[in-house]
């Protein structure tokens, strides 16, 4: 939670901070309607030097591709076995329950939290009432885990789908100054401010592109992945609980 906090503090502060001095640099041409020459020199120019509204498309972009490299570190950092599935966790929950010892199975399982030992404690928590109880509670609780994990890999999804929208804001706006050029300008300075323009639309189309292909593309990998993961954790708990249906049976007889 602080991550996102520290990135949207960033952001607002440069936002507000480049709304400032724009505002200041308008106020100080003391309003004259003179056509202003929109320079091609390099991003900040096309960033800055082009209104209020190329700047906030501009910041929604930059934004999103930072929103895009967190979720894609997130993701791999939270999809690891070793994470999901502590070795430690499965051999030590075997051997317990294989003595019967179900106090040293969910004491292991509290002192390793993970989300294949919160599945694990929730069949425990119903353990008398019946293995088919506990399987209905497992499926419940693995569902749970299942959808916290996909649904932080589904906002890679989203950016992917905000980006080339962005980068159409940016084009609009782009041929919105450059129709502008054509009816208030002329001569050299008409292919000044018409060159600025093109130029903000195509390059915020290309952002825009460059924004969705890896988050796309992140997206379908890691939830794949993610997938694969959930399948053999959901295979390693039935494994593990096997041992109370033949407890049961054991106790009936």
């Amino acid at each position: 939670m602080s991550r996102w906090t520290k990135i949207w503090s960033l952001f607002l502060v440069t936002l507000m901070t480049s709304s400032v001095a724009m505002w200041a640099q308008e106020a100080a041409a003391g309003g004259e309607a003179a056509p202003v020459v929109r320079k091609t020199g390099g991003m900040y120019n096309m960033i800055f030097g082009q209104g209020v509204g190329d700047m906030l498309a501009w910041f929604a972009m930059i934004f999103t591709s930072m929103a895009v490299v967190a979720l894609i570190v997130d993701g791999i950092l939270t999809l690891k076995r070793e994470k999901l599935m502590p070795p430690e966790l499965i051999e030590g929950v075997r051997a317990a329950l294989a003595n019967g010892d179900l106090g040293a199975a969910t004491h292991i399982c509290e002192t390793n939290p993970s989300p294949l030992s919160r599945i694990l404690l929730t069949g425990f928590s119903n353990i008398q009432e019946g293995y088919e109880v506990i399987q209905e509670s497992i499926t419940h609780s693995a569902e749970y885990e299942t959808e916290k994990m996909l649904q932080r890999i589904n906002y890679l999804n989203i950016c992917g789908q905000l980006g080339p929208m962005e980068g159409l804001v940016g084009t609009v706006l782009g041929m919105i100054h450059a129709f502008s050029a054509l009816g208030s300008s002329s001569g050299a300075q008409k292919s000044a401010m018409l060159a600025a323009a093109i130029g903000t639309a195509m390059h915020a189309t290309v952002v825009g592109l460059i924004i969705a292909i890896p988050a796309l593309l992140s997206y379908v990998i890691l939830k794949n992945y993610a997938t694969r993961l959930i399948m053999e954790m959901q295979h390693t708990v039935l494994d593990l609980i096997k041992v109370l249906r033949t407890a049961e049976v054991d106790e009936q007889a």
